[in-house]
């Protein structure tokens, strides 16, 4: 199955203009240190959390706390799908969603049907297919009665330890290897970045991918068609946190453009109008979606992303110096 976010990025060309000069580079180092890096660590210290937490006690009511927390800080860079987060399929494995045939359940029923502890030992867990790890595994054994039992603790505590496990990788990946390497772009041996527009456009990509993935993955898989909604299709939907991970998606996406290019006024109001937007829906798992008159709002707030995408590619990427080529969504 090819996923919509390789889709996404693949299909995203950027091309960098040469139209600010010296000043292009503006935004880049505190894009990092503002967002980037603070965002895998408070990732790390939440999983940590969680990790300790199921340890202690497994039962679902006392680890859905703590579950939330994780997915909230993984909310901050879920966007950020480049270098440390293709490794070894990491930000797959960490939050495997669209799922539309149901294989990590079935995965899922599968371990636990088999009660070998052999399988969940650290190494052969990491080995696992991905739709079963990470964060929405864990919301199947937090919120779905079917698994939510007893026999499923084994599982749960071995399944938040890997996704403790990737967390740590990730950051350190980032903070020791990749964020360095976008700081030292055009520096000589620096095979990866060969310009510094191109270090810009990489985050740019990531900023613009994750704005279409809101509004065409987060609203637009529960919002289906008109004849034929899928209320059922909305991320995180068991615990209820549908419209949550879209307000805190935003969020993160502002900070992210905001650091990239301060001086952005219609792109601020923008976001400022979408996550007031967004909160205004009170549907945490988007069932307006088969509501004619509910649905009218998720949709208008689905167009005003597509309208913030074009706000962003004009003044955020007129300040980095970089364009978007064609639309994301076009092709694959």
């Amino acid at each position: 199955m090819r996923h919509p976010w390789r889709t996404s990025i693949a299909a995203l060309a950027l091309l960098a203009l040469p139209i600010l000069g010296s000043g292009a580079r503006a935004g880049l180092p505190e894009a990092l240190s503002e967002t980037v890096l603070p965002g895998h660590a408070a990732f790390t210290a939440a999983t940590a959390t969680l990790n300790e937490a199921a340890r202690a006690d497994c039962r679902p009511e006392t680890l859905r706390p703590s579950w939330n927390a994780a997915f909230d800080a993984w909310m901050g860079i879920s966007h950020l799908r480049l270098g440390p987060a293709e490794t070894d399929g990491r930000a797959l494995a960490i939050a495997f969603w669209p799922d539309p045939k149901g294989s990590g359940a079935r995965t899922q029923a599968r371990l636990l049907e088999a009660a070998d502890p052999a399988l969940l030992e650290p190494e052969r867990f990491a080995e696992v297919s991905v739709a079963a790890r990470g964060l929405f595994a864990l919301e199947r054994l937090l919120y779905d009665p079917a698994l939510a039992s007893e026999p499923a603790c084994a599982l749960t505590r071995a399944t938040a330890a890997d996704l403790a496990r990737m967390a740590v990788e990730l950051e350190t990946d980032w903070r020791e290897s990749f964020a360095p390497l976008m700081l030292s772009a055009g520096a000589p041996g620096n095979d990866r970045f060969l310009t510094e527009a191109e270090a810009r456009q990489a985050l740019f990509t990531q900023l613009m991918t994750g704005l279409e993935f809101t509004a065409d993955q987060r609203l637009g898989r529960p919002l289906g068609t008109f004849d034929r909604p899928r209320p059922e299709r909305a991320e995180a939907r068991l615990a209820g946190r549908s419209q949550r991970n879209v307000e805190l998606s935003l969020a993160a996406l502002e900070r992210l453009a905001l650091a990239l290019a301060p001086d952005s006024p219609r792109t601020r109001e923008g976001f400022e109008r979408a996550r007031s937007q967004a909160a205004a829906l009170d549907d945490p798992r988007f069932e307006g979606a088969a509501d004619p008159s509910r649905r009218l709002r998720i949709e208008i707030l689905q167009q005003r992303l597509h309208a913030l995408r074009d706000q962003l590619a004009a003044e955020v990427g007129g300040a980095l110096g970089v364009s978007v080529g064609f639309n994301a969504a076009d092709g694959d």
